[in-house]
């Protein structure tokens, strides 16, 4: 009887609880197994400005790109980022040491990962906005302007599932992503950074992507919590990761930008 009354008391007072833990412990435990994720679009590009197509294709930063990349990372200067990726796309890539050099992470490595480019979107690459995009839109019985008036609505008619597909259906060298494609690669690049993140204990992760693709993951993840908000270059979407778990805090925060 003691033993019990002994144990119950513990139990009551925080004392003990299964495996020799503390009751303090046990919640600390579960509080560590939380990852913030930042999900950041690179900063604004040479074709961004000339209103090119761009998603495998490559172009430089600009200087405001390079500006914008720098004020984020000194907006980011209190927070220990243990893992860091991009993809091998030179405007994410750099948009990423410049966040990291300037938060005070330069010596955190930069992993790459394919997962996390732009969609492809094949013959298009490099061509004008309008050439890719007008046929969707009016396929659609929209209409495509400077002001992208009618995305909002093409997006809740068809998604980006059908955004993608027919880009792809329309691509006269059938080398764009399907939907399928995207979210494939997409899918593997989030499962490699949880599995890292836990591997290494990691508590603050940075990823530099596009802008897209990070509608694309945020979709993956977490179904139905992005709602067509604009995700301008180096905004910043923050998530939570627990138990197996993504929560959306803040999508395309522009605070340290502007």
């Amino acid at each position: 009887m003691k033993k019990i009354v002994g144990v119950l008391l513990a139990c009551v007072v925080g004392i003990t609880v299964l495996g020799g833990w503390n009751i303090d412990e046990v919640e600390a435990a579960k509080k560590n197994d939380e990852i913030t994720i930042y999900l950041v679009r690179h900063g604004k590009t040479f074709f961004n400005t000339t209103g090119q197509v761009q998603g495998f294709a490559d172009s430089p930063l600009t200087d405001k790109g390079i500006s914008q990349a720098k004020k984020l990372g000194t907006g980011l200067k209190n927070i220990k980022f243990d893992l860091a990726y991009s993809s091998d796309l030179g405007r994410q890539r750099n948009t990423a040491k410049l966040i990291l050099a300037k938060s005070g992470n330069a010596k955190t490595e930069l992993l790459e990962h394919d997962g996390f480019k732009e969609w492809n979107y094949g013959g298009y690459e490099g061509k004008t906005n309008e050439e890719m995009w007008t046929p969707v839109f009016e396929k659609n019985g929209f209409k495509m302007d400077e002001e992208w008036s009618d995305y909002g609505k093409l997006v809740e008619k068809i998604g980006d599932e059908g955004i993608a597909n027919s880009i792809a259906e329309n691509d006269p060298l059938k080398a764009a992503e399907t939907y399928d494609e995207i979210t494939t690669r997409g899918q593997a690049a989030m499962n490699k950074v949880i599995k890292d993140a836990k591997k290494q204990k990691a508590k603050n992760v940075m990823i530099v992507s596009s802008g897209s693709m990070i509608p694309t993951l945020l979709e993956l993840i977490a179904p139905g919590e992005y709602d067509g908000e604009t995700i301008d270059n180096c905004s910043v979407t923050t998530l939570k990761y627990k138990a197996g778990k993504y929560s959306v805090k803040k999508i395309g925060d522009m605070q340290y930008v502007e």
